[in-house]
């Protein structure tokens, strides 16, 4: 068996009951009381996840901003400090290596990249290879820093008056280098929820006692990934390996808006370009049924009884109350309204396409 790795706040899980189960190389925590009521307290009050198991490499030297527009589909150059994109790295032939936060440093060519748990030894490997040519420093810091996200409507208040910590005017998408406790901290207006929030990443020890404060003087409800996946979900955010892989392009993901092929290069940028010119055989769509039934990861989508694609994610929503699923199928039937069916095991059930996004998100523009 694999070496499970625990984050900084593995302790605290287990002293709190979490249900605990590995992820992307790490032992996380599932829920802690149910995640229908974890999923309830980020939509209407505010939650807490360990997010310690994200990546964080830095990129420095005189070439780093010429070398992460090179490996990144978004546009770095003009760049504000202070400034988060997201935005994917791609093989040539356009699949992604992964989805990802690029934040935009203080100090002069300056960038720290968020990258997926599951993908933090695959991706530094690879950034190192595209690095040939580059005067750049690549350094692989996901084991020195610790990262908690505050979210729900609640979050910047708590964030003011428990923590104390300047944030009411941080903008979406933007970020603050702060020192606190003595310790240099990075907290970001991002998440991964739909609701307002916040990320805090801090060194090891300094996560864990802002953990144990959040929970005991402000009663904050912690999360698990199980409700973290239904939150996503519901918004229409894509998780990597389910709505995004090296076999899904951004373009059949619904997410072309992050590729800019008017940049001068990056890798990628020409098979992209193609799809957008020509078009896609298969498309990301959402898929909601006339059913309570609930469909899975796997599970085929059909028309008259010939698979057009499968399911990528699939939940009964717990904020709207139906059943619904964001699936990969040929593109011409990726026309909203089309009538499929859904293959749960023996049974088939019937679906019609809709939007990804099956509920509203409430981000603090």
């Amino acid at each position: 068996m694999e070496n499970i790795k625990q984050t900084c706040l593995y302790d605290q899980h287990v002293a709190m009951n979490a249900q605990m189960s590995p992820f992307g190389g790490f032992m996380m925590p599932i829920q802690y009381s149910s995640i229908i009521a974890e999923h309830e307290a980020v939509r209407n009050n505010v939650g807490m996840f360990d997010v310690s198991h994200m990546g964080e490499v830095f990129i420095c030297g005189p070439d780093a901003t010429r070398f992460v527009n090179h490996i990144f589909t978004n546009q770095v150059a003009g760049m504000p400090a202070g400034k988060i994109l997201y935005g994917m790295m791609l093989y040539p032939n356009g699949g992604v290596v992964d989805d990802l936060l690029v934040y935009k440093m203080q100090a002069p060519d300056l960038y720290l990249l968020v990258v997926n748990a599951s993908n933090i030894e695959k991706d530094v490997e690879w950034i190192r290879e595209q690095s040939t040519g580059y005067d750049v420093e690549i350094r692989n810091e996901s084991d020195t820093w610790g990262e908690i996200a505050l979210q729900g409507p609640q979050s910047e208040r708590i964030m003011t008056e428990v923590l104390n910590m300047p944030v009411a005017e941080l903008a979406f998408y933007t970020f603050s280098e702060l020192t606190y406790k003595g310790e240099s901290i990075i907290v970001s207006r991002t998440g991964y929820t739909g609701e307002d929030g916040f990320e805090i990443y801090a060194s090891t020890t300094l996560t864990q006692s802002l953990w144990d404060k959040l929970y005991k003087e402000a009663q904050v409800t912690p999360c698990g990934l199980g409700c973290r996946d239904t939150l996503r979900f519901e918004v229409g955010l894509p998780l990597y390996g389910h709505e995004l892989s090296s076999d899904i392009t951004p373009i059949e993901a619904g997410l072309g808006i992050f590729v800019k092929t008017d940049k001068e290069e990056f890798i990628g940028k020409e098979a992209i370009a193609t799809q957008k010119e020509n078009g896609v055989q298969k498309k990301l769509v959402g898929i909601e049924l006339q059913d309570k039934a609930i469909p899975r990861a796997g599970y085929d989508v059909e028309i008259d009884g010939i698979v057009i694609g499968q399911v990528t994610t699939g939940y009964h929503t717990i904020s709207t109350d139906k059943s619904v699923c964001m699936a990969l199928i040929a593109s011409q039937y990726a026309t909203i309204g089309t009538e499929v069916d859904i293959r749960i095991r023996k049974k088939t059930f019937k679906g019609n396409v809709c939007r990804k996004r099956f509920y509203e998100k409430n981000y603090k523009k």
